[in-house]
């Protein structure tokens, strides 16, 4: 039931402090919890709490037979919550919400989250659990949410490499073993009087914010970065940051770009790898879309490793058409990627962020990676961050049996962005060369045992790098792969 205003009460909550505790770049979860005397964590509202599950991802062959039949269960306080069943499907998005009632007076809520394949007759658990799995254990997700601060702790957190809000069940190094493996995005929130996502304990005890006022977009300590953002991932708001040179997760995108593409899902303390795509017309006008079937495939080998990738399709300024050219030249290709990808803006923010692919309708050669900052684009030189690839290379290996355009478009995009990670030809040699390519050429054999997609023995049979661990002359690309090396270097 709501809340009448309480003026006695929230006159005593913020007189129980007067002393902001002392500013640190970091917030310690004790320090925030040091006053337990509360009776009301929030005197504004009834405090209730929502969770929203994002999307739903299959790693692993979950059914033999088919696409997997989805369910989720969440339980709150003990309470259970069971969603509907999402039927014959590898991924789904914004698929299920649940807001309960908590006690007001009560900092900590348990929450269970479980994600099902429907069997009929006999269920089965799916594991999106960072932990190993033993005898039937370390497949769901337990955690405890914090009404004080509103934030979530336990088999998912804050910092987490696998992502605040994301768990996936290959973290437990179980890529290469079917254990039907899952990924799930989620959010845990409360209610709050004035909506800005922080909760009346932190902002009258700690932040000294007015708890009727949305702070939405505030930036006290001016690093940039706003008081939700920094509030989210546990930087002080109330102290400056250099997040212009902060980058926890070694992505090679800072704490500024990382808030910039907040919105894609971007996540300070788990890599991101961001591409845009952009098309050109053919001769009749028609536009050769990517699938959304493709995009899933490439993300696949990344999101196993907990390294997620992002698309711009339209969502800021991808998805751009480019009028027909029979054949596009290197430099060509050059003066679409400055005007379509920086349009015309050398000092774009998103230089520093995205990787670009232009399909066009033909070029020679028919695929490559290339930096549109200098010329020519042969050697994959650091810089490398773009990507052309023809239409009618897609359309000629679409025609290989039992290859889809859909798997083709993913095996080229994910080959080209080895070149984007700095895997060329001569590190290791198994890589682009030629001689591997066929069955009547000596590398096809030499380089057997690299089971990459950066080996043209694989490009089209392999959706992942290698990890080296194939034998003799295998390769850790994986090991290897250079998430810095698209930079423009100064």
């Amino acid at each position: 039931m709501k809340k009448v205003f309480n003026f006695i009460s929230c006159i005593l909550l913020v007189g129980i402090l007067s002393v902001v505790p002392a500013a640190s770049s970091k917030l310690s979860i004790n320090d925030q919890h040091m006053y337990s005397t509360l009776v009301d964590y929030d005197p504004l509202v009834d405090i209730n709490i929502t969770i929203d599950i994002l999307a739903i991802r299959a790693l692993d062959k979950i059914d033999p037979l088919s696409h997997p039949d989805f369910f989720v269960k969440v339980f709150i306080n003990d309470a259970e919550y069971t969603s509907p069943i999402w039927e014959d499907t590898s991924y789904l998005y914004n698929c299920f919400t649940v807001t309960a009632d908590v006690p007001d007076d009560k900092k900590s809520v348990d929450v269970t989250i479980q994600l099902w394949d429907n069997d009929g007759d006999e269920n089965t658990l799916c594991d999106i659990s960072k932990y190993p799995n033993r005898n039937g254990s370390g497949l769901d997700v337990h955690l405890t949410y914090d009404i004080s601060i509103g934030r979530w702790s336990g088999d998912n957190n804050n910092v987490d490499v696998t992502g605040y809000g994301r768990v996936c069940g290959s973290a437990d190094g179980s890529i290469y073993k079917n254990e039907n493996d899952c990924e799930m995005w989620f959010n845990i929130h409360q209610n709050d009087f004035d909506n800005d996502g922080l909760p009346y304990w932190i902002e009258t005890n700690v932040y000294g914010t007015d708890p009727t006022s949305n702070d939405t977009g505030s930036d006290v300590d001016s690093d940039g970065v706003p008081i939700e953002w920094e509030h989210r991932y546990g930087f002080n708001p109330l102290v400056w940051d250099d997040h212009q040179n902060i980058d926890p997760d070694r992505d090679s995108i800072n704490n500024i770009e990382e808030y910039l593409t907040y919105n894609f899902g971007s996540d300070p303390f788990r890599k991101d790898v961001f591409l845009e795509i952009d098309y050109m017309q053919e001769s009749d006008g028609a536009v050769r879309y990517v699938s959304k079937d493709a995009l899933e495939m490439v993300q696949n080998p990344f999101h196993n490793r907990n390294i997620i990738f992002h698309f711009d399709t339209g969502q800021l300024n991808g998805g751009e058409i480019v009028p027909y050219d029979s054949d596009s030249k290197f430099e060509e290709i050059r003066e679409i990627w400055n005007n379509y990808f920086l349009h015309n803006n050398s000092n774009d923010w998103r230089r520093g962020v995205f990787h670009y692919v232009i399909f066009v309708h033909d070029q020679t050669p028919k695929g490559y990676g290339f930096s549109g900052d200098v010329s020519p684009y042969w050697g994959y030189i650091p810089g490398t961050n773009s990507i052309a690839l023809a239409n009618t290379l897609v359309e000629k290996k679409a025609k290989l049996p039992f290859k889809s355009t859909e798997y083709i478009t993913a095996s080229l995009i994910i080959h080209e962005m080895g070149h984007n990670f700095g895997i060329r030809f001569g590190e290791p040699f198994g890589c682009d060369n030629r001689l591997t390519g066929s069955p009547f050429k000596i590398g096809w054999y030499i380089w057997g045992n690299y089971k990459s997609i950066m080996n043209y023995r694989y490009t089209y049979s392999i959706l992942d790098y290698s990890d080296g661990s194939h034998g003799k002359i295998d390769y850790d690309d994986w090991e290897n792969i250079d998430l810095t090396y698209f930079e423009k270097p100064k």
